[in-house]
């Protein structure tokens, strides 16, 4: 691979995207980024791209770049014009959708760490263009190598709130649900982690990449078995590796990994693991789990609702347990809603946010 545009290069996944392409001599020919400038002028002095983009035109002047292109129309004509084969799409939520598409159509390879993509529209993706940067999935691939598999497994740390109490959880604040125990993500995964909410896409996600509605996930606080998989012979296999993006993410660029990219787990230093099961109880979404896997084009209600809900939790015009409240809410309200297009996507994503903010 000689050159890759990212999409979302200033948060986490983009920063280690970064590191991997420096270290392997791959051309970023295109940065898309958020709010955060400084980052984005410091990546530009050191990447030197073609093409960048920002998500408001008013702030299209702070940015140290000639070619500077803002919002969506700003990314797909960076998608447009690009000659790289490959589009990193580390953007948060719903936004991302079309981007990922942009991308399919123009025939290039997605490296997808926007989970919403395939959660809102995998009816209408082409998942063989999609090689995943969860490591979750990743770790599924990995361990599935052409196997017949009886179920996939997925893990989830438990969030910010896994040893609170319910009734503790009931007052949670918002800041409070960013003190994610093993992780320093952005705020909206770290509040879906908190709700299990990205665990649920993370099925819904695996669903449309393996093409299977045998799946599961539970609790293993260490974060260091990120998927499991088990045979038709009754054996089952996991992955372990460290708390790092890193190695999903050069899967996912190189064609081949033949080098150190994380240190190996060293198994005297890591101690008990032990896995638990995903109380309803303690997360609500999770009641879902079974209705959603068999309607998977109900995704674009979850995530649409979500981020509304999200963003009322923020503002204090919610509480943390009225967020999945207010998501289930809308599962119901929109169950018959059946896309057929990515028109229809969005207008029931539309629809769905007048809804909850009615």
């Amino acid at each position: 691979m000689s050159s890759i545009v990212l999409l979302g290069s200033t948060g986490s996944i983009g920063v280690n995207t970064l590191r991997i392409a420096q270290k392997h001599n791959i051309t970023i020919e295109a940065l898309v980024a958020g709010d955060n400038i400084e980052l984005l002028n410091q990546q530009i002095a050191l990447h030197k791209p073609k093409f960048v983009a920002i998500r408001e035109s008013a702030k299209t002047h702070l940015v140290n770049h000639p070619r500077v292109y803002s919002g969506n129309e700003g990314i797909e004509t960076i998608i447009e014009q690009s000659c790289s084969d490959t589009v990193v799409n580390a953007l948060v939520g719903y936004a991302g959708m079309l981007p990922t598409i942009k991308a399919i159509k123009m025939n290039k390879k997605v490296a997808l760490a926007n989970k919403e993509s395939l959660v809102v529209a995998g009816e209408f993706i082409d998942t063989s263009r999609i090689t995943p940067i969860d490591s979750e999935h990743f770790g599924l691939w990995y361990l599935l190598n052409d196997k017949k598999s009886k179920q996939l497994i997925i893990t989830a740390s438990g969030g910010a709130f896994r040893d609170w109490s319910i009734e503790a959880m009931h007052k949670a604040t918002f800041k409070e649900a960013l003190n994610h125990p093993n992780w320093s993500m952005g705020s909206k995964i770290t509040i879906d982690s908190a709700t299990m909410t990205n665990k649920l896409f993370e099925l819904l996600e695996a669903r449309w990449l393996f093409g299977t509605t045998q799946l599961d996930g539970v609790i293993e606080r260490r974060s260091i078995v990120h998927a499991l998989v088990e045979f038709v012979d009754g054996s089952t296999t996991a992955h372990f590796a460290g708390v790092d993006m890193r190695l999903p993410i050069a899967y996912a660029l190189l064609d081949s990994v033949e080098d150190e990219i994380l240190p190996s787990v060293d198994l005297l230093k890591m101690g008990a693991i032990s896995f638990e099961a995903i109380s309803p109880q303690k997360y609500p979404i999770w009641q879902i789990k079974s209705d959603i896997l068999t309607n998977p084009h109900l995704g674009v209600v979850i995530n649409a609702a979500n981020e509304e809900a999200i963003e009322l939790f923020k503002q204090g015009a919610c509480s943390f347990f009225e967020m999945s409240d207010r998501v289930l809410e809308c599962y119901q309200k929109f169950h018959n809603a059946k896309p057929t297009s990515i028109e229809d996507i969005i207008a029931i994503d539309r629809e769905v946010r007048r809804y909850i903010n009615g």
